[in-house]
């Protein structure tokens, strides 16, 4: 869940268009808060976007459901991120993600949040790309990812990037900072400011997207055949 005035508050952001809509199963293709910095008014701005980055020389924005994510390793050279890497950096704001675990074939979700009083933001990045045939601009983003740390390795291998306050300024352009400094910043959260719980199934379906989703559950004992 993200309330707009607790973003626009935490995030020091200036609000644009939409107010966003809590969100407790955030899924790729749906429009959701972003915090983007303005170099020629010097201000940070929230705003909506899609989920899934559409590259500006796309001919369409077919295959924004394969680029939901940026693997940190390589997103500064890769043809789909580079130009957003140098001059389109953002935060993406949440309270907590979501990740299965394989267990024997099944599918455990869990919940993953730090310990801070957040919201916490994911690094991002975003891109503008206008559709030819109506001359309307569409604009999107993904975050990026990295290996996952101790807390989250028995869960999947890889984790978002998740920037600490202090970084943000940085990674959002408003100060100077070389391409090796950025590369810096996309690492794993240290693990020990890291909380994990098991969630029910409800949230693997996107329909769902109630607030008791991240409740935690009790893990229940595997039953072994008699």
């Amino acid at each position: 869940m993200l309330n707009s005035g607790l973003l626009i508050d935490r995030f020091g952001a200036t609000p644009q268009g939409e107010a966003p809509t809590p969100r407790y199963n955030a899924a790729p293709t749906q429009n959701l808060p972003v915090a983007r910095f303005n170099p020629e008014t010097k201000q940070r701005r929230l705003s909506l976007l899609r989920w899934g980055l559409v590259p500006v020389w796309s001919k369409d924005p077919s295959g924004a459901a394969k680029m939901i994510n940026a693997r940190a390793e390589g997103v500064a050279e890769r043809p789909a991120f580079r130009s957003a890497f140098k001059k389109r950096r953002c935060l993406v704001p949440f309270d907590a993600y979501y990740e299965w675990r394989k267990v024997d074939g099944a599918k455990i979700p869990h919940a993953i949040a730090t310990d801070s009083n957040g919201p916490d933001a994911f690094a991002g990045l975003w891109e503008g790309w206008k559709d030819l045939a109506n001359g309307e601009w569409l604009h999107t983003f993904t975050i990026i990812t990295t290996e996952a740390n101790e807390a989250t390795r028995h869960i999947h291998d890889r984790m978002p990037v998740i920037l600490p306050p202090d970084r943000w300024s940085a990674w959002l352009g408003e100060e100077d900072v070389s391409p090796g400094e950025l590369q810096s910043m996309l690492v794993p959260y240290p693990s020990e400011h890291m909380r994990v719980w098991q969630v029910g199934k409800d949230v693997g379906s996107v329909k769902n997207d109630r607030p008791d989703l991240i409740d935690a559950v009790q893990s229940r004992p595997a039953i072994n055949p008699a």
